[in-house]
């Protein structure tokens, strides 16, 4: 029964937006045709080919207009069912490669990383919420796999910075001069979901906003 309504509302919703759209739907072309028989001449009918062959195709682009339409109720569903999963994320840990962070201010943070290789050099860079880089760290011969580096919340002049948003990097050299990216890798409480319905919702942890496709593994 709810799939039969729903089938009728998009078919309704499909002949109305082609109407909008081309001034005319199916229903209207079907009056005209009746119409043009009821006021012609018996001993001389027009010749009604042309009129069905334009019916046929005015009946395919209302198909169209049908598929559309339902592929859009189709995908209004899928999102909203997407939406609702997001939430049994809540109160959950989460290890994600999202890469921006909260500072606050005079508390150290352990910035987290993968490398897929070696590095003979480790270059960790720290922006603000502007992109301006404010500290950028270095350690040497760090091993593949995952590591860390401690910040203290400094810039590069020794100065604290204020509590907010940032963002880092991590870029590795080989030894053999063969320059490569680390992934960034931050754990984080879920404590809400955005719903946006005008694109991605995503979850939240304080003031944090991590991407659903960005989480790598959850713990209870």
């Amino acid at each position: 029964m709810i799939t039969d309504i729903a089938a009728v509302t998009g078919s309704s919703s499909a002949a109305a937006t082609m109407k909008k759209e081309t001034g005319v739907n199916k229903d209207d072309f079907l009056k005209l045709f009746v119409t043009q028989l009821q006021n012609q001449d018996p001993l001389n009918p027009q010749d009604s080919s042309q009129f069905i062959s334009q019916l046929s195709q005015l009946t395919q682009v209302e198909q169209a207009y049908n598929t559309n339409t339902n592929l859009s109720n189709l995908l209004a569903a899928t999102q909203s069912s997407t939406d609702l999963s997001l939430m049994s994320f809540i109160g959950r840990s989460v290890l994600t490669t999202d890469n921006h962070l909260f500072l606050a201010a005079g508390t150290p943070q352990h910035l987290n990383f993968n490398l897929p290789a070696e590095a003979e050099a480790l270059l960790v860079q720290i922006k603000n919420a502007s992109g301006q880089v404010v500290r950028s760290l270095s350690q040497n011969g760090v091993t593949a796999g995952n590591g860390s580096v401690l910040w203290d919340g400094k810039d590069n002049s020794g100065v604290p910075l204020r509590s907010g948003l940032f963002t880092y990097t991590v870029a590795g050299t080989k030894a053999d001069g063969t320059p490569f990216s680390g992934t960034s890798l931050n754990t984080a409480v879920i404590d809400g979901v955005k719903f946006n319905r005008s694109g991605a919702s995503v979850l939240t942890s304080g003031t944090l906003e991590i991407s659903p496709q960005s989480i790598v593994s959850v713990n209870l």
